[in-house]
């Protein structure tokens, strides 16, 4: 049995090691973000890195979803990490001398597999908008009604009660695990699964924004991660988010205003 001065050095090196790990994870996502973004530029590697205006094969689609995939684990990894450092700190109270990294990497897997799966449903949406020709070549809305009709649905949702839920459980990652925790490794992926299906629930209209910003526009990718990063760890996060509502509302009223003369 550890003292309370070891017990707090090991959880301590746990912290460090979880921080490490979650930092290399999101990095080595965004290093591949820009590699995309960066072929887009370019105009090089278009065939390897994105699908062409002619209608998706089956190689389109995978490589699309990669990209969603992958520009999830960007967004939401920084804005989970205080949840799964909660859960690796609980972990390693309740186990102890047994080291808290499996469950937590299972933890962070079922995380990510709720946002793969999204990533299939975005993908899946940008085909058929694609499909539709409501899409340029760099993946921006051609549609002012369409553009507005995103911002409009995603002000609404910001005070909406289903966003005032999913926020909460975000928010109170002690509260969570309290009333979730399950044991063992088969317990940790079901917490992840279930920590992800709260974060889809709190985030995934916001996603749709990038069809009005550009799926690509990296600069908008990193302001939407960071506002739903200050959404949950900010003491005034819940204002925060509804009050970017209102300004939504209110570009997506202009937009769909201007769509009309």
């Amino acid at each position: 049995m550890y003292n309370g001065t070891s017990l707090e050095a090991v959880l301590k090196r746990d912290r460090i090691v979880v921080i490490s790990g979650l930092a290399g994870v999101t990095a080595l996502a965004w290093v591949y973000m820009f590699h995309l973004a960066w072929g887009m530029h370019m105009d090089m590697g278009m065939e390897m890195a994105m699908p062409h205006m002619r209608s998706w094969g089956a190689v389109d689609f995978i490589l699309m979803f990669v990209m969603w995939a992958v520009m999830m684990v960007a967004m939401m990894v920084p804005s989970a990490t205080p949840m799964i450092l909660m859960f690796a700190t609980v972990n390693r109270r309740r186990r102890e001398r047994q080291a808290p990294f499996v469950p937590t990497g299972v933890f962070l897997l079922g995380y990510l597999l709720v946002w793969t799966g999204f990533s299939a449903l975005a993908t899946s949406a940008q085909w058929g908008l694609h499909t539709a020709a409501l899409l340029s070549p760099m993946m921006v809305s051609t549609s002012p009604t369409l553009g507005g009709a995103l911002l409009l649905a995603a002000g609404i949702f910001q005070w909406s009660r289903l966003k005032y839920t999913c926020l909460t459980q975000c928010r109170s990652p002690l509260g969570f695990l309290m009333s979730e925790w399950r044991e063992g490794t088969g317990g940790a992926l079901v917490m992840g699964l279930r920590h992800g299906g709260y974060c889809v629930g709190c985030c995934w209209v916001l996603m749709g924004l990038l069809f009005v910003v550009g799926v690509m526009n990296l600069l908008w990718v990193a302001f939407i991660a960071a506002f739903i990063l200050i959404e949950r760890v900010a003491p005034a996060g819940y204002w925060v988010g509804r009050t970017a509502g209102l300004l939504l509302i209110g570009w997506g009223a202009w937009m769909a205003a201007g769509a009309l003369h």
